[in-house]
């Protein structure tokens, strides 16, 4: 094992980097509204924190952008990509993109979030707490509606800097 002190930091950043590139995380798209309008990210760091109550959590890298009207929002909609929404999932991830232009379907929600409709899993949140990590905020929310479609479709997955899908050909027990 490498030990951290100032003279490897970098090489424990370099491995730590590494490692996780090769853990597979499920991809999801955080949407929420700001006095900017609709704003949302990418994000691979959603996890189940508990089932009853149902609460996530997640991080984001840094309080800037989405991130930060995220940060700020009362609510927001973890949206749950499958393999259909890699493109949606690019858009998301790519600073600057348009996101919520004309060729998008989404909606506003009653209760203003916003909403993309081609997304089979959705969960709108209320954040618990928020606590800074380094550059990065990390979240745990409590899950106040949850929606799915009967047919979930395949998960998309983030691996080794890349969008796979995750399906049949994966099932290994």
């Amino acid at each position: 094992m490498t030990q951290a002190s100032p003279e490897n930091q970098e090489t424990i950043t370099e491995i730590f980097k590494e490692i996780f590139g090769h853990h597979p995380a499920g991809v999801a798209i955080i949407t929420a509204d700001s006095d900017q309008g609709p704003v949302g990210l990418t994000a691979s760091s959603v996890s189940s924190i508990s089932a009853d109550p149902a609460i996530l959590g997640f991080s984001l890298a840094a309080r800037r952008g989405s991130a930060a009207y995220i940060a700020d929002a009362k609510t927001f909609l973890v949206h749950l990509l499958d393999a259909e929404n890699v493109e949606l999932a690019k858009v998301f991830a790519t600073h600057g993109a348009p996101r919520f232009g004309d060729a998008m379907n989404w909606k506003t929600l009653p209760t203003g979030e916003p909403l993309l409709t081609d997304v089979s899993r959705v969960l709108r949140c209320q954040t618990l707490t928020q606590a800074q990590a380094g550059p990065a905020l990390v979240f745990t929310a409590e899950v106040l509606e949850a929606s799915r479609n009967e047919d979930p479709g395949t998960p998309l997955v983030y691996h080794r800097r890349a969008f796979h899908s995750l399906g049949d050909h994966s099932y290994m027990i």
